[in-house]
């Protein structure tokens, strides 16, 4: 039983944090460099496979009923927004880096199960993009345009987040054993 609190408790403290990270921001194309996918790799890496996705889950379901917690706002609208699939993406990509990372707290290990869960997040989060951008908005983006806006722009910041999140982590899990 307290594990379960101890688990659910860190759950929701990397929830908050991932809404924190909404609001600092710097705006850059059709989207902002915001510090949401960090959070989301301190959940995938500090947190059972489970409790990683659920703790970014409650954070999107949360957004969604109307609490202005995402980087616009908030709201079920909010979906129409062709940066929302990066957010629904933020769910499998904690999901993966979680079980990539297990229980090692070798940073090498770290950068890879980041790595790959960034790249589950422009996997789900680049087609909800042109999506809603070509279909629903019809704006006609290219591919090259998607991935240069979409994508290209936020892949140094995204490195540095990694880098930062490898760094830290190790000192971290002493404190956040997976196991509760």
């Amino acid at each position: 039983m307290r594990q379960n609190t101890k688990l659910l408790a860190r759950t929701a403290l990397l929830s908050a944090l991932t809404a924190v990270g909404a609001f600092i921001k710097i705006p850059l194309g059709v989207s902002s460099v915001t510090l949401q996918f960090f959070f989301t790799a301190m959940a995938g890496c500090l947190l059972p496979p489970l409790w990683s996705a659920a703790s970014q889950g409650v954070y999107v379901l949360l957004g969604l009923v109307g609490l202005p917690i995402f980087t616009m706002g908030g709201g079920f609208s909010y979906v129409l927004q062709p940066t929302f699939g990066f957010l629904l993406g933020l769910i499998p990509s904690a999901l993966v880096m979680s079980l990539l990372t297990k229980n090692s707290r070798r940073p090498l290990r770290v950068v890879v199960a980041c790595a790959t869960g960034l790249a589950v997040l422009y996997a789900v989060g680049l087609p909800y993009m042109a999506l809603i951008l070509n279909v629903y908005l019809g704006k006609g983006w290219s591919l090259g345009r998607l991935l240069r806006d979409g994508m290209l722009l936020f892949l140094p910041g995204d490195a540095l987040k990694i880098a930062v999140a490898a760094v830290l982590f190790p000192r971290l899990s002493v404190l956040f054993d997976k196991k509760g």
